[in-house]
């Protein structure tokens, strides 16, 4: 009986709160003032189809063993998993709302009157009562403040899932970077020890001159000064190396990490992109999403502050038993029931409700300075990275032709130095100009490599080519 008469209220109270005004503006996406393309870009033709797990491009097992350990351990990736997950608490208990909640209350009590006090009709001294009742409530969403409400907490939980992204692309992104910079200075610690080799058999070479008085002490000063400038640098990039190692062992959760030496030059790079990219790929960044599903709740919100200047309905319904023994009171014929109404409309709150309502506006006024904001880094971050590409890759020319030109100088130096020709200073300078052209070579590879995976991090993970001709779907199309 009881669970009937509480079926039949609730439908009741869904039935009444069908129908009614949702409050508050629609949510619409801001106007965007990005230029349509990228002026950037490389040649023409087909578009290039890249995954999500971009870094496997590059073909090297230690970059994508540290990756997916990174993705795994990281503590950043933790925080923002929970973050999901208390979202989604909150979402479900948005939704919740939507259903009247009912509660099993019991009460059982004894109490006793005196004899002496006046009463119509005679009452026990003693007396027992004996109460169970279920009971429901049930706001009715007139104004859609549970609707709004439920619209808000499901933008946060999308801009949650976002945030996990924007860490899990920002880690990938990092960790990287990170091993380009350790293999760059594997290659540099290469050059500079072969350099230091080279020194150190040329000042052997200016001593033994100096025994025979075919050079003189300067000379001998010189080629220390060149050795040992060379075994500085050589310590230097070793220092560096072993920092880039530790700062890995931390993005990838194991503190005790060691990377074996490997060969930056071995790395292939990404092909770049076509020209003309739509900027509509940015709207498939997962910053960007997550600005708009910000902007998605804090627009909600408005419509939760407007309801709350208007008057709350709520509906109360309970059915149970009451009686002063146990026995009469489960097979007697002892019910209770109730049905209620309630309206609570505020009069006075000396504006505090119009201030709370001018707040909500204006924080939803900076979520669309923030979603521009997102937009238009995420515009200059691809052009950024375009341009890099485009330069390192067009220097790499013309640094590997100053490589092998400073190469060969060095060669005739040291023969025009043996033959007597010149003197040990000539020497000294071509073995400098080679060493910083190696250098310079390896560092702008590591520059081109580092602009390819910015490049990755501003499209969001990648392209493909269907991304390419026409742009992603609108991020708007939600789950209503």
């Amino acid at each position: 009986m009881i669970a009937r008469r509480l079926s039949l209220t609730v439908a009741a109270f869904v039935t009444l709160a069908a129908g009614c005004t949702v409050l508050g503006p629609d949510y619409e996406r801001p106007q965007s003032t990005l230029p349509g393309t990228f002026s950037e870009g490389g040649a023409t033709g087909p578009a290039i189809v890249i995954a999500p797990d971009w870094w496997k491009l590059y073909n090297d097992a230690t970059l994508n063993e540290l990756v997916a350990a990174a993705l795994a351990r990281n503590a950043d990736v933790r925080i923002a998993a929970a973050r999901i997950e208390e979202t989604d608490a909150n979402l479900r208990e948005a939704g919740a709302a939507f259903l009247p909640q009912v509660d099993l209350a019991a009460t059982g009590t004894r109490s006793g009157v005196s004899s002496r006090i006046a009463t119509v009709t005679p009452q026990p001294v003693l007396r027992n009562n004996l109460r169970v009742t279920a009971g429901t409530s049930f706001e009715l969403d007139f104004w859609g403040r549970l609707k709004r409400s439920t619209e808000s907490a499901r933008g946060l939980a999308l801009a949650s899932r976002y945030a996990k992204e924007v860490v899990g692309l920002s880690l990938a992104g990092v960790t990287t970077q990170a091993y380009f910079s350790l293999r760059s200075l594997d290659a540099q610690i290469a050059v500079t020890a072969g350099t230091l080799k080279s020194r150190q058999e040329a000042l052997d070479f200016v001593r033994s001159r100096a025994r025979g008085g075919l050079a003189s002490d300067l000379d001998v000063n010189q080629a220390i000064v060149a050795f040992r400038d060379s075994s500085s640098q050589l310590t230097d990039l070793r220092r560096q190396r072993t920092l880039v190692e530790h700062q890995l062992g931390v993005l990838t959760g194991r503190l005790d990490l060691t990377v074996s030496a490997g060969n930056l030059l071995s790395l292939p790079v990404p092909p770049v992109p076509p020209a003309g990219l739509p900027s509509t790929l940015l709207e498939r960044r997962p910053d960007v999403r997550q600005a708009e599903e910000q902007l998605v709740a804090a627009n909600a919100q408005i419509g939760l502050a407007k309801a709350a200047m208007l008057p709350t309905i709520s509906l109360t319904g309970n059915d149970g038993a009451e009686s002063r023994a146990l026995a009469m009171l489960i097979g007697g014929n002892a019910n209770v029931w109730s049905l209620g109404f309630g309206l609570n409309l505020p009069l006075f709150d000396a504006g505090r409700l119009q201030a709370r309502s001018e707040a909500v506006i204006a924080r939803q006024k900076q979520a669309v300075g923030n979603y521009q904001k997102a937009s238009e880094s995420a515009f200059r971050e691809v052009a950024d990275a375009l341009t890099n590409l485009q330069q390192t890759t067009a220097n790499e020319e013309d640094l590997d032709a100053r490589a092998n030109a400073a190469r060969s100088s060095l060669r005739l130096a040291r023969l025009r130095y043996e033959a007597g020709y010149s003197a040990y200073l000539e020497v000294l300078d071509a073995q400098r100009t080679a060493n910083d052209a190696e250098l310079a070579l390896l560092r702008n590879r590591q520059s081109r490599l580092a602009a390819t995976v910015d490049l990755m991090k501003a499209l969001g993970g990648g392209w493909s080519e269907d991304t390419v001709r026409e742009g992603l779907p609108a991020i708007g199309a939600r789950a209503k």
